[in-house]
């Protein structure tokens, strides 16, 4: 059995889901877990994006004081652990997948909570932050309204919002088809949703950006002149071009870190407060 946080009964709390509901919550393809696995320490994209995500997620959580975190949709548990080994957050790992989780009990992950997104297993305001990376476009369009009250809910006023989704569907691939990808985000429509759910949007960018024209060659040309079905997308490429490709994310890493963003790109990153508790 999985850590779980008790609910309260104290205030309202979301509609249950269904048993029929909780057998589609899990959306995600689950024989790519394994793959996830193998390649999240060292392939490029991996590494690129933990680059950008974490040296953005340390800049909002500085100053914070951080007595409980969220991950929600932790798959693998790969950030999490980084998150509670190195950056020492106190923090929870929730994913829908009891396979997810016991890939990451197997390498260290400590606090694993098995639940939905959509139907959070904790009280209110239990948490300071809250993070979902790559999680909202696995839900079918309207559902991720649902999981980001969720997170609100969870939330204690002044708490963090981090989240990381994939941008624009032009950009959707094979890759996309084979995790069972439901849907792609532009950032007014993400900012927008935040806002709405009772958030303070802190900042909002495109990331993978460079390596975007590639992208859309490759997916909107390319692969429809192909008879190939879905596939994974994660698979080893020589060490110069992983090399290379990694070095366009790093680029954008240090980019952003800067304070700059992009207008366009394969994913969104967004961070954000819940209002009630802003800081200065």
């Amino acid at each position: 059995m999985m850590r779980e946080m008790p609910r309260t009964e104290i205030g309202s709390q979301p509609q249950t889901l269904s048993p029929s509901e909780y057998a589609t919550a899990d959306r995600f393809n689950q024989a790519e877990f394994a793959n996830i696995a193998h390649y999240e320490q060292d392939f490029w994209w991996y590494r690129g994006m933990r680059a950008i995500q974490l040296g953005l997620l340390d800049r909002y959580l500085k100053g914070r004081k951080i007595r409980c975190a969220l991950e929600a949709g932790c798959g693998t548990g790969y950030v999490a652990r980084v998150l509670q080994q190195d950056r020492k957050l106190p923090l929870v790992a929730l994913d829908y997948s009891e396979r997810g989780l016991r890939w990451g009990m197997r390498e260290g992950l400590k606090c694993a909570s098995q639940g939905s997104l959509l139907d959070l297993p904790f009280a209110e305001q239990s948490f300071d932050a809250a993070m979902a990376f790559d999680v909202l476009q696995q839900f079918r369009p309207g559902e991720e309204r649902r999981a980001i009250v969720e997170m609100a809910r969870v939330l204690r006023p002044g708490g963090l919002l981090a989240l990381r989704v994939s941008a624009f569907a032009m950009l959707r691939s094979r890759h996309s088809e084979h995790v069972h990808e439901a849907q792609r985000f532009r950032r007014g429509q993400l900012k927008g949703l935040v806002e709405a759910a009772g958030f303070r949007v802190l900042r909002a960018t495109y990331a993978n950006a460079l390596l975007s024209p590639v992208a859309l060659v490759k997916f909107r040309l390319m692969e429809p002149l192909t008879a190939k079905g879905a596939e994974s997308g994660i698979q080893a490429v020589s060490p110069w071009l992983d090399s290379v490709l990694y070095g366009a994310l790093a680029a954008e890493a240090a980019w952003l870190r800067a304070g700059f963003n992009f207008p366009f790109g394969q994913s969104l990153l967004l961070f954000a407060e819940k209002r009630g508790g802003e800081r200065g």
